[in-house]
């Protein structure tokens, strides 16, 4: 397998500036980074965030640059909020595109969450409480933005994340159909669904999803036994329960070429552990062929 290995933003958070971040990526063996579509705490405009990134980018040799959440806010009941959200993702994207050869990006449609059930409740969040409305309000919003990503040449792909519309494999193959846009797919992300109380086999989730599958995001948990919530712990991407070979090989069955990004959910040493993950997979990505 050569897919490219993608980091994903979260391993340089700990205080990195942009620069540091494209030359921590390259250094390590990164063809990219994922980046956030805003940077949390920080005033800047989307004009002088994405100057700042290209700017590094070109100094560094970094690769591809993608970017991720946040997603439109499309749960929202109130329109001139959903269309202000959708106004401004086309923005971005727009601006994105003038700098960036975009392939893929990673978003969401906005989290869908019961009130004063805890969140990681995650079978009472999500697609388990989504009215018509809400798959409507998600489309519409969508088939705009997924004409201008095709106007562009990129496309979106849904994280599959709890306590959003797409967080089980077939609600968000629902949402796609609903939007019927072949450039808006999927960002699988299994760590996510296994989580999930009724979220089902790696095997069972990739067949549903395959020909939907844009990008894929890497991470591992230990499983706590006999629990149904608060039932994972973050941990190594080497570790834990999910089975990385065997994810590889299913992929390479269904003929993924596209990036692999891995994630740091764990605190501590991020940049520790992003050596240490890539280190890893590569070793996977060589044995798997």
């Amino acid at each position: 397998m050569n897919n490219p290995i993608v980091l994903h933003v979260n391993y340089v958070e700990q205080g990195q500036s942009i620069p540091e971040m494209c030359d921590l990526a390259v250094a390590w063996g990164y063809d990219g980074i994922e980046f956030r579509r805003k940077r949390g705490g920080v005033e800047e405009s989307s004009e002088e965030y994405l100057d700042a990134i290209a700017g590094a980018r070109e100094k560094s040799g970094l690769r591809m640059v993608l970017f991720g959440g946040p997603g439109p806010d499309l749960m929202n009941p109130d329109a001139e909020t959903r269309e202000r959200e959708v106004e401004e993702c086309l923005a971005f994207y727009k601006l994105a595109a003038e700098r960036f050869d975009l392939t893929v990006c990673n978003t969401t449609t906005g989290s869908l969450t019961a009130e004063e059930i805890p969140y990681y409740h995650f079978d009472k969040h999500g697609s388990a409480i989504a009215t018509e409305e809400h798959w409507e309000w998600a489309a519409e919003g969508f088939q705009r933005l997924g004409d201008c990503a095709s106007d562009l040449g990129f496309r979106f792909a849904f994280e599959t994340h709890n306590c959003y519309l797409h967080d089980l494999p077939k609600p968000t193959l629902e949402l796609l159909k609903k939007i019927d846009r072949r450039n808006v797919g999927v960002n699988f992300d299994y760590g996510n669904i296994l989580i999930h109380p009724d979220g089902g086999s790696l095997s069972d989730a990739i067949r549903t999803l395959a020909d939907h599958i844009y990008e894929v995001h890497l991470k591992n948990v230990w499983m706590l036994p006999g629990q149904r919530y608060f039932n994972f712990i973050p941990c190594g991407l080497g570790d834990g329960a999910i089975n990385n070979r065997e994810f590889l090989r299913e992929l390479k069955a269904i003929g993924y070429t596209g990036p692999l990004a891995i994630e740091a959910p764990r605190q501590g040493d991020r940049e520790h552990y992003a050596k240490q993950d890539i280190a890893y997979l590569r070793q996977l990505m060589a044995e798997v062929g």
